[in-house]
């Protein structure tokens, strides 16, 4: 995964703007020696915002472009001046984009639709001026309010794929090769495990110009739930979809103990996988016949639609494009995408090596004027006496001819 540009979790640090600072300002004006305050208030602090964009399906940019900040607002003027505020950053992010605090895990917000805009960040609020805080008590007020300081958060960000069909299987179980057949989708096809190494997508055409997208994820094997195989990495991109589609081989040694170890990693995963709706495909069906299917029925998991099929041969493709129709658009099948989406992020659904990127140091605004105060407070006398360079001696590691020839 270290070459590919699909990218769907990324830690990034984010810090918004602070406020400008209010001006203590008195007016002043020929005849007037004494006009009174008309300090301006300060600008507020660039917001950090998130938009969904439909035409994004990686967070590829943010993996190399991991810190953003807003810009500060400026402080206030005299003649009731307000300050500019800072620059808002928009972050574009693909549609199914959820967000997460790096430090607790907490789920804080997700983008689901083309064009959404979510504050992740809110800017500092600029302070007020000195003629807010005017009276009759008090007719020249020689303070200002100081700006909201800015807020500064590292996040974690998990694409997870917008999909009405997620395929389920061991390697090689026949699930690229279906997406292949019933939509327009090229994904890797070969005779050897893991040969899908990231999510793939596809159309499926269905009747009277319908469709529905169906997605393709990484086998799983058993034991994914401990780290074996690719892990359980790649589950969370079936948290959004209304349908699973199980796809056991019709070779396999025992389906329903295939179904039933799938089954349990998922649960191991988030529970709440385990109420979606659930179809069991059993692939490559054209090597059996009519009397072995007849059998292998007997032997099917109770309570679970299921369909024979073959990817070369097209048997029970158009059955198994209604069974998954109906499901789709099963009113009992509608969950909520705060049932499995919004789950909080715990250890078993973190990337190692994401959460372990250390962040490059990078000084706030106020840190960089107090260093420039300082120097600037530095006497000359404090760097000593004028040092001459043409009197002193440097040793540079290269030994003289003179001095050789003297040694020798």
């Amino acid at each position: 995964m270290a070459d590919s540009n699909f990218i769907d979790y990324v830690k990034i640090l984010c810090r918004s703007g602070k406020g400008g600072a209010g001006s203590r300002h008195f007016y002043r004006a020929k005849y007037v020696p004494k006009g009174g305050p008309d300090g301006g208030d300060g600008g507020r602090g660039g917001h950090i915002i998130l938009r969904g964009n439909s035409h994004m399906w990686t967070l590829l940019p943010l993996k190399y472009n991991r810190h953003v900040f807003a810009g500060n607002g400026q402080s206030g003027s005299g003649g009731r001046s307000f300050g500019k505020d800072g620059d808002d950053v928009i972050i574009d992010v693909p549609c199914g984009t959820v967000v997460f605090d790096a430090e607790t895990g907490q789920y804080l917000a997700e983008v689901t639709y083309d064009g959404q805009e979510l504050k992740l960040l809110r800017g500092g609020r600029g302070g007020l001026g000195n003629w807010h805080f005017k009276s009759s008590t008090n007719r020249t007020p020689r303070y200002a309010q100081p700006g909201e300081p800015a807020i500064e958060k590292s996040i974690i960000l998990e694409l997870k794929v917008l999909a009405d069909v997620g395929l389920v299987g061991f390697p090689n179980a026949g699930k690229s090769t279906l997406l292949s057949a019933v939509s327009a989708a090229k994904p890797k096809i070969a005779d050897y495990p893991f040969t899908t190494m990231e999510p793939q997508l596809g159309i499926v055409s269905y009747r009277d110009n319908r469709s529905f997208v169906m997605a393709d994820i990484p086998g799983i094997i058993e034991g994914a739930s401990e780290g074996k195989g690719l892990g359980l990495r790649f589950l969370r991109h079936i948290e959004r979809n209304a349908v699973l589609l199980f796809m056991v081989p019709a070779d396999a040694d025992d389906i329903a103990k295939e179904y039933e170890i799938l089954l349990n990693e998922l649960a191991q995963f988030n529970p709440q996988l385990l109420d979606k709706h659930r179809i069991l495909a059993i692939s490559k069906s054209d090597m059996l016949d009519d009397e072995l299917i007849e059998e292998i029925k007997k032997t099917l998991p109770d309570g679970i639609p299921h369909v024979f099929i073959s990817s070369v041969t097209g048997q029970g493709i158009t059955e198994l494009k209604d069974v998954l129709w109906r499901a789709i658009t099963d009113d009992s099948n509608r969950i909520t995408a705060s049932d499995a989406a919004h789950r909080d992020l715990d250890e078993r659904h973190r990337v190692r090596e994401e959460d372990e990127f250390i962040f490059q140091y990078v000084p706030t605004p106020e840190e960089e004027e107090a260093e420039a105060e300082d120097l600037q407070e530095i006497s000359p006398d404090a760097w000593g006496e004028d040092f001459d360079y043409d009197d002193a001696e440097f040793d540079y590691g290269v030994n003289d001819p003179e001095d050789t020839e003297e040694k020798n």
